[in-house]
């Protein structure tokens, strides 16, 4: 049975209602989330329910803080495919509009929760906040639940004497060049995803052609050079080095990553690729020279194969 996407809490049909459901943002589906989803997942089983999550689509902070940098771990079919393979059957991905936000804490528990989704069960993080001016606790869900008729699980947090798991956590270890921090607590590596553009191919002519993808909504990790793996779409993986940012050397562009796939010569324009970020390299720098660039990419390419094993 695969993951069903619904994108609205009104008007659902029984199919898409009664869920045991995980209630959060999920945004990287890291550890601590993984821990949510699997109370529910427990309560799914024991009340013969479909596994659900809830989550907003667009993220509260766009609508309330959209001048801030981007910050999103994940893609939605990234997300997708994540919450799928956790066992999750019912994503939904719900509208956060002005009405959304305008919901009180009772008004989101009775009317999305209970009339809309008609929940069995609502597993919910410690600190979890919600309706408008965040009012909604982990307590109040409790009782809102005893109340409405659905049961509640509270989960406390997740993570290891440097702290618990969480997003602000993983977006920290990236902007600082850490990509093996955020996979700790993600549970896999950090991965761009997107749709391979057209560049100037410059570096097809030098010997290693690239595979360029915006970074879009993505929170952008510490600019410089990485060790990679790409996912491509036929399912194969192939190791590789990238550059995240501007091309400073060859003339500035927008921030992007530009990854070369190691002993591969395929056409991939036009193709969705997604790409892990394993080990950071080393900074991004102006070079004197295309060949003193050049010249250091053939040590990255040394580096990167040591450290993937390729």
């Amino acid at each position: 049975m695969t993951l069903r996407i619904i994108h609205s809490w009104k008007d659902l049909g029984p199919e898409d209602r009664g869920a045991s459901v995980a209630l959060g943002n999920f945004d990287g589906v890291h550890q601590g989330h993984q821990h949510v989803i699997g109370a529910a997942a427990e309560a799914a089983r024991r009340l013969d329910a479909p596994l659900g999550v809830i989550t907003f689509d667009p993220h509260p902070r766009r609508l309330f803080r959209p001048n801030e940098p981007a910050f999103k771990l994940m893609s939605h079919d990234q997300q997708a495919r994540a919450l799928e393979a956790l066992g999750v059957r019912r994503l939904y991905l719900l509208p956060f509009d002005f009405e959304m936000a305008s919901l009180t804490d009772r008004d989101f528990a009775e009317k999305v929760l209970k009339q809309g989704l008609g929940v069995r069960h609502v597993a919910v993080g410690f600190d979890i906040s919600f309706g408008r001016g965040r009012t909604g606790s982990a307590d109040l869900m409790r009782a809102y639940g005893d109340e409405l008729g659905f049961s509640v699980s509270v989960e406390e947090a997740v993570g290891e004497e440097s702290g618990k798991f969480s997003s602000t956590g993983v977006r920290e270890a990236l902007r600082s060049g850490h990509p093996e921090e955020a996979a700790h607590i993600l549970g896999q590596p950090f991965a761009i995803e997107g749709i391979v553009r057209r560049g100037r191919q410059l570096g097809r002519q030098l010997g290693f052609p690239t595979a360029n993808v915006a970074l879009e909504d993505y929170v952008v990790p510490r600019l410089g050079v990485y060790a990679t793996r790409t996912r491509l779409p036929d399912g194969r993986v192939v190791p590789g080095v990238a550059n995240l940012g501007n091309n400073p050397t060859t003339g500035e562009v927008e921030t992007r990553l530009e990854t070369w796939l190691f002993d591969f010569d395929e056409d991939l324009y036009g193709q969705n690729l997604e790409t892990q970020l394993i080990a950071f390299l080393r900074p991004e720098e102006k070079f004197s020279s295309i060949e003193v660039m050049v010249e250091q990419i053939r040590r990255d390419e040394a580096q990167a194969r040591k450290i993937l094993g390729a």
